[in-house]
């Protein structure tokens, strides 16, 4: 269970602060007058821990500015929202608000018409000039955008500062072969590696698709997607599979991975009981609230880029990254993008943004980053030429569902790195004509 007592100070943080810095201004509109006759808004968002305490703070400060206005939140663990999100999508019923990562679900959704077409909305006022551009496109399809981002990070290895002292290891590996060697260290100090819960697919994807990559680079996946003179049989393909059994093959990970969950592997490193993990900027967040005294490994996490790998085509600056997004359903009434105006204010980030619930995108929040590891984390992103989003986001959901599978079924010994590549290029082909 969440403390009662950190929970009251973030809301309390967070009240205090919107009612100073916003008085009484939103987007459009002012205090009730958004329109006549009450207004409901619906939105679902998988934030199931403290930062859903702090959306909901947010929510009900919009709702005491405009009384005719309700604001219900659904919040739903990550695969529940996936499973609800695409039955509602199938009858054509929309939330208001919902999760989005982007990417080709959204364009799905868009070629459908499932999402509203808010570009005029961000055009207006400079609204759309207070994100990031790179962040803010990733809700863009064919130029037109259906949302807006709310934190933008990316995956990186989160490490036990501990145990690899503890194993002699003195510094966080630079490149793959300096990986391995780390993980023969760890074993023979008697040290889980690294944590992984494949049996939900999408984290083991992360190890794939950082080392395509580092392979191939931003041209390789383009040439790929595009269907412009690439395929994801090609060679970077196919050899990250070949450089992720070489790391398989040193048996990296706690038994009985396959099967676990993300919850389980992120307990394993938030007691200590792990070395690793490869993960998203939530994971210092998970691994608190999963670890049983809920306070995670404090001074002793830290964090690192995906390893160079040498010879690759890619550059080792570049990220594999994404975040939470929230899109915009077809029927959504006007309150709803007055509603994310409020949201996305500066001000009205800095709580979440200070107590590290977000990763911002909107230009200027990054002064209200407190947590060390968030500022370093922020850096490494900004230094990057290129942001790859997710595999299992930004391709198709057939595609993404493609490489999650197969992936798994390569560190089950199931495929080979050639049947891997194949098999997601055959989806890709299908999902992407």
């Amino acid at each position: 269970m969440r403390s009662s007592v950190r929970r009251a100070v973030a809301l309390i943080a967070l009240l205090s602060t919107i009612l100073a810095g916003c008085g009484g201004g939103t987007g459009d509109q002012a205090n009730g007058d958004a329109s006549e006759g009450q207004v409901t808004i619906e939105w679902w968002h998988i934030w199931t821990d403290q930062r859903g305490d702090a959306l909901q703070a947010i929510a009900d400060e919009y709702m005491k500015q405009h009384p005719n206005v309700k604001i219900e939140i659904t919040v739903l663990e990550n695969e529940a929202f996936k499973q609800k999100i695409a039955a509602v999508m199938q009858s054509g019923s929309p939330p208001d608000l919902f999760q989005s990562w982007g990417g080709g679900t959204l364009r799905e959704y868009a070629k459908a018409g499932l999402v509203k077409d808010i570009t005029a909305d961000l055009q207006q006022d400079g609204w759309g000039d207070t994100f990031e551009k790179a962040f803010l496109d990733m809700m863009a399809v064919d130029g037109r955008y259906y949302g807006v981002p709310l934190s933008i990070g990316i995956v990186g290895f989160w490490y036990n500062k501990e145990l690899f002292a503890k194993a002699g290891i003195t510094s966080p590996p630079k490149t793959w072969d300096e990986l391995l060697d780390a993980v023969r260290k760890l074993k023979a100090a008697g040290i889980t590696p690294i944590a992984l819960g494949e049996g939900e697919k999408w984290p083991g994807h992360f190890y794939w698709a950082y080392l395509a990559l580092r392979l191939g680079g931003r041209e390789a996946f383009e040439k790929a997607y595009t269907r412009s003179g690439g395929s994801f049989a090609d060679a970077p393909f196919v050899e990250a599979g070949r450089k992720l059994q070489e790391l398989l093959a040193l048996e990296p990970f706690q038994q009985g991975f396959l099967s676990a969950t993300y919850a389980d592997a992120s307990a394993l490193v938030g007691n200590g009981m792990a070395a690793m993990e490869l993960m998203g900027h939530w994971a210092p967040a998970i691994q608190k609230e999963n670890s049983t005294d809920k306070q995670g490994l404090g001074d002793k996490l830290g964090f690192f880029p995906f390893p160079a790998v040498p010879g690759g085509q890619g550059d080792p600056a570049d990220v594999l990254g994404g975040g939470d997004a929230i899109a915009v359903g077809r029927d959504a009434p006007p309150e709803a993008i007055d509603f994310l105006k409020f949201l996305t204010k500066k001000e009205n980030l800095k709580p979440m943004v200070e107590q590290g619930f977000v990763i911002p995108v909107v230009k200027g929040a990054e002064e209200y980053l407190t947590d060390p590891l968030m500022k370093e984390l922020v850096a490494i992103r900004n230094n990057a030429s290129y942001l790859q989003l997710y595999y299992d986001q930004v391709l198709p959901p057939s595609a993404a569902a493609a490489v999650n599978d197969a992936v798994q079924n390569l560190m089950a010994g199931k495929m080979t790195p050639e049947q891997v590549a194949q098999h997601i290029e055959e989806a890709a082909a299908a999902a992407l004509r």
